[in-house]
């Protein structure tokens, strides 16, 4: 059993940034190597992070996530805990699950790597995580969130640390619940990605409504492609639909560029748009101005504005202090995979038998920025999901995280028991894919 006795000295350290180029592939890459050297590391965690493109800013702050979880655990050594001492590198996988595997591959072959971490594209984690089970590597999954990777693809190998779709949408449906008797509204439609996540997401809300005994009106569901330029004909469909209300699991620039687009038409003048996965995201509040749209119904897998508390506050302001701007949920999701990490390796004792690393994340309980207070967020040892509560509400003035002028307000929150899936469902859905059927729609190619 190895032993932690390592101290974890210049970890935060970028040790080297390289930008290599591919024979098959002019476009550069980027590899940072973080925390300790080769030499000196108890475990090596590969990571994949975008950063090109409209998701750019997911792996940038992921990366400054990961500097921050490295820095905490430089505290606790110092102070004399028997922390690991861990080297992480991070790789983008430019929203290719092929190209991903080939880089997580990489990572075990040619750097030693022991966990996997990272991800936003559920399909690119659908990929990696096939690779986990394969390989028997440790993925811990910090961003991307279908519920169908924990649930019907679910194995030892795999555990995620921040709100999945099923808890986002479960949130979501008490939110709807709860709106419905003040409103009426009758009229729902779905707009998301044309790729697992927003699938997954979609079912999910139909079955959490279902299970909450909403009635309702499905008046449409679609389906723009990933980095859709041009939302147009899909906001004229939902407006001659006539819906009350769309939720939608467009995420990033993706919904950035829906909102700005439905604004320039009469959209938010008849319709709620709710967005309870990803919409509150800090580069939404930056991009929305000075004026809440009306009718925005918003959450997130972290905010910077709840919960008050010393925890949430210290996070922010590390993350401010490093960075000069304020975090996207990719930060604290990419810091709580490495403090995950850490915890279940002082845990098991070292790295070297699976099993126990296996059993010390399952339940694994995480005191994080998130969690309000009285609760402490663990990992469900059935799912390998961790269990969050989750605040959803509207947009407001707040001139606190500049540049935003907008951050979410009128919280209402969400018991994080409340929100797991129940046993039977998650029977269900893994039944139906035993048997040969699909609970939850396969993803679009």
């Amino acid at each position: 059993m190895e032993m932690l006795k390592h101290p974890v000295s210049g970890c935060i350290t970028i040790i080297v940034a390289t930008f290599a180029l591919f024979a098959a592939n002019t476009a550069q890459a980027e590899r940072f190597e973080l925390g300790a050297s080769a030499q000196n590391a108890d475990a090596v965690i590969g990571c994949l992070y975008p950063m090109t493109g409209r998701s750019a800013t997911y792996g940038r702050d992921s990366i400054s996530g990961i500097k921050i979880a490295l820095q905490d655990l430089e505290a606790e050594a110092k102070s004399g805990l028997d922390v690991p001492n861990l080297r992480v590198i991070a790789d983008d996988p430019r929203s290719k699950a092929s190209y991903a595997v080939r880089l997580a591959q990489d990572f075990i072959t040619n750097d030693n790597a022991k966990f996997f971490c990272g991800i936003v594209s559920s399909g690119v984690a659908h990929a990696v995580s096939d690779l986990a089970k394969n390989e028997k590597i440790i993925m811990v999954g910090t961003d991307h969130a279908s519920s169908r990777l924990s649930i019907e693809a679910g194995h030892d190998y795999y555990f995620r640390v921040t709100n999945d779709s099923w808890t986002s949408m479960a949130a979501g449906a008490r939110y709807l619940r709860d709106l419905q008797k003040e409103t009426g509204w009758k009229r729902l439609a779905f707009v998301g990605p044309d790729y697992d996540y927003g699938h997954v997401s979609w079912t999910d809300l139909q079955l959490a409504l279902d299970e909450l005994g909403v009635e309702y009106e499905t008046v449409g569901d679609l389906w723009p492609k990933l980095y859709e330029p041009d939302y147009s004909i899909y906001i004229n469909a939902l407006q001659s639909a006539k819906a009350d209300v769309v939720v939608t699991a467009l995420w990033g620039g993706d919904f950035i560029a829906f909102i700005k687009q439905a604004a320039s038409t009469r959209f938010f003048e008849t319709t709620r748009l709710a967005n309870f996965d990803t919409g509150a995201n800090y580069d939404v509040m930056m991009a929305l101005g000075d004026q809440p749209y009306p009718g925005l119904i918003l959450s997130a897998r972290h905010h910077n504005n709840w919960p008050d508390t010393g925890r949430n506050k210290r996070f922010v302001k590390q993350f401010h202090d490093m960075t000069g701007r304020y975090p996207t949920y990719a930060a604290e999701g990419a810091y709580t995979g490495i403090i995950a990490i850490a915890r279940a390796i002082e845990k098991a004792g070292g790295i070297d038998d699976d099993r126990a690393l296996i059993t010390a994340l399952e339940g694994l309980q995480l005191a994080l920025p998130e969690d309000p207070p009285g609760f402490a967020s663990y990992i469900d040892p059935e799912t390998h999901q961790i269990v969050q509560a989750q605040a959803v509400g509207t947009v407001v003035h707040n001139e606190d995280f500049p540049p935003s002028k907008l951050m979410v307000g009128n919280w209402a929150i969400y018991d994080a028991e409340d929100l797991k899936p129940s046993k039977e469902m998650v029977k269900r859905r893994r039944d139906a894919v035993a048997g040969g059927s699909e609970a939850v729609p396969p993803p679009t190619p």
